[in-house]
């Protein structure tokens, strides 16, 4: 009986081998016949001269000028800018908060003990203008005080016939009487209508001294008041303050009476101009910021403590060298621009980079006033620039006829790098 072989023995593993390569020659055989088909046909020179540039040798680090026709250029969208010098305008973004101005907040406390008979203003939020009523207090220090006031007024009138010395006493006393309900923020009012009736009052008025909003109430009827204790807190909120957190590196492009634009959640759509009026001498050694304070008035109140904004601080420098964003391409090792020479060629330049708007760079070294440069697709001339060599360059992509200088074509006959 004859046995056939096996199929992974060694013959098995011969034939295996010639049809892989067999396949492998039709794919490679149909590849090449489809380059051949779908590639446009290019002008021999170009071609020459890139195969030149491709075969010199050139690392794929390196940089080489490209040159790039004025129709393919317009057909990737090349645009170009000019380096220029001037001053570099650059915007600084915080977040803030409306607060309230503290010149314009006053707590109101009692310089006497006493109970609270009647509250005039009895709820948070309550506007008050100045002199107007807030409470009646009942203080038997108070009503001692006015007692003694017509004591003394007494006595310097049963003295008025007497010695000189006998009216000065008498009238210091009255004066020192009326001076300690005065102290105690008894109004003028009340202590001229207890000369005139001759009666004590049982209470007296305390009144705000400044026009605002009641924004703290810790006082109820009935209640007993010590001296010192704070009853009210109001606040004037026709200016408020906004407070932003400005990060140390920004600093020293922030200054008192600079110019800033304020926004706001609540009030979308709004702007509102203002001034920085102060900058807070510390700096928070966790976050490294420092705070900003601008003044802005607040017709209607709109503006209210607690809400969030957004500050913006238009600064600008002395003029420097610079260049539209989109004409530098940074990548980790690097930044460069590429500069259109006068033969039409790009050529790749480094670049050190200084300081950074929206829209524009500073350059440090690597460009002049006046050079112009690729303000658009500089990828795709990097591409070119950097990677030709181990990729071919992007002549060979349809529709793209990149190719380098005409000067670093080498004639034909001639090596790379060999003397014309």
């Amino acid at each position: 009986m004859t046995t056939s072989p096996e199929p992974f023995g060694p013959a098995g593993n011969r034939r295996s081998r010639v049809l892989g390569a067999i396949l492998f020659g039709v794919a490679l055989a149909l590849a090449v016949a489809a380059v051949m088909v779908f590639r446009p046909a290019r002008r021999p020179a170009a071609a020459a001269g890139h195969n030149h540039a491709a075969t010199s040798g050139t690392s794929g680090d390196s940089l080489r000028p490209v040159h790039l026709p004025a129709d393919a250029s317009r057909r990737i969208g090349v645009t170009f800018a000019e380096v220029t010098l001037g001053p570099l305008e650059r915007e600084i973004r915080t977040v803030a908060q409306v607060t309230y101005d503290e010149t314009k907040v006053a707590t109101i406390a009692l310089k006497l003990e006493g109970w609270v008979e009647r509250l005039y203003v009895d709820v948070t939020g309550q506007p008050v203008r100045r002199g107007q009523p807030l409470m009646e207090l009942y203080a038997p220090m108070a009503v001692t005080a006015q007692q003694e006031l017509l004591l003394a007024r007494e006595l310097g009138a049963g003295v008025a016939e007497g010695s000189d010395e006998a009216r000065a006493g008498a009238g210091t006393l009255v004066a020192s009487a009326r001076q300690r309900l005065l102290a105690w923020d008894v109004p003028q009012d009340e202590i001229d209508a207890v000369e005139r009736t001759g009666i004590t009052h049982r209470t007296i008025t305390l009144r705000s001294p400044v026009s605002g909003i009641v924004v703290e109430k810790s006082v109820l009827p009935g209640q007993r008041i010590m001296a010192g204790e704070a009853v009210y807190r109001i606040a004037d909120l026709s200016t408020v303050w906004i407070e932003g957190e400005v990060y140390e590196r920004d600093l020293s492009a922030v200054r008192v009476g600079q110019h800033v634009k304020t926004e706001f959640p609540a009030l979308p759509g709004e702007q509102r101009q203002g001034r920085i009026s102060y900058i807070y001498p510390t700096l928070d050694p966790t976050t490294r910021t420092a705070r900003v304070r601008i003044e802005l008035a607040n017709p209607g109140l709109a503006l209210k403590p607690g809400m969030f904004a957004t500050v913006r601080f238009a600064t600008a420098t002395t003029p420097v060298l610079s260049v539209p964003r989109s004409a530098v391409l940074v990548t980790g090792e690097r930044s460069l621009a590429f500069v259109k020479r006068p033969d039409g060629a790009f050529e790749p330049r480094p670049l050190v980079l200084g300081r950074a708007t929206d829209e524009r760079l500073e350059i440090l070294r690597g460009l002049a006033r006046g050079d112009t440069v690729v303000a658009s697709a500089t990828f795709l001339l990097d591409a070119e620039s950097n990677l030709g060599t181990s990729l071919g360059g992007m002549g060979n992509m349809p529709g793209m006829d990149i190719r380098p200088p005409a000067e670093s074509v080498a004639p034909a006959g001639h090596a790379p790098g060999e003397a014309h």
